[in-house]
């Protein structure tokens, strides 16, 4: 049986996907509506919430960014995709995530709250690569930091080259 490609805007449009300001394409698919809010010390949040997360050929990077809470992203389908996480302390991780696990690749990763994190899409011939993210307690855009160049590469300058790579500004 031959396997026909997905056209990534098809992917897109199917999903019901729209532009997220880190880059690539999400939308929201679940929050723990029937569960009690958490209080943070930001204000209430769901228990959980969970996206569908997409970087294409047209949008390939999901600049450095840091979320408060903790992620889980879980590997569907296309291209493999590469994380670049910071820690507070400057160690630098190099995760990616794919379907080839006998080569290393990762099905799941998991993000502390406070790690500082951006992926890229990797060159294959699916042109996307799609992966779902669970957060807990659930994510809000105010607790979510975009990274900024000129204070990350200050932060971390033995890192500067990839901040200047894998930021917006």
């Amino acid at each position: 049986m031959k396997i026909t490609p997905i056209d990534t805007q098809a992917l897109i449009a199917a999903l019901d996907l729209e532009p997220h300001q880190e880059g690539g394409y999400y939308r929201r698919t679940f929050q723990s509506d029937d569960q009690t809010m958490l209080m943070t010390t930001s204000g209430q949040r769901y228990r959980m919430t969970s996206i569908y997360y997409l970087l294409s050929k047209d949008s390939p990077v999901g600049h450095f960014h840091l979320n408060q809470s903790d992620i889980v992203h879980y590997y569907h389908l296309g291209d493999a995709i590469e994380y670049k996480l910071i820690y507070p302390d400057g160690t630098l991780k190099t995760v990616v995530m794919g379907s080839n696990v006998i080569a290393g690749q990762h099905l799941q990763l998991h993000v502390p709250g406070g790690i500082w994190k951006a992926s890229r899409l990797m060159e294959g011939s699916s042109g996307y690569g799609l992966i779902s993210e669970a957060v807990s307690p659930g994510f809000d855009f105010a607790d979510m930091e975009m990274g900024d160049r000129q204070k990350l590469s200050e932060q971390f300058p033995q890192h500067s080259q990839l901040i200047e790579a894998l930021t917006d500004s």
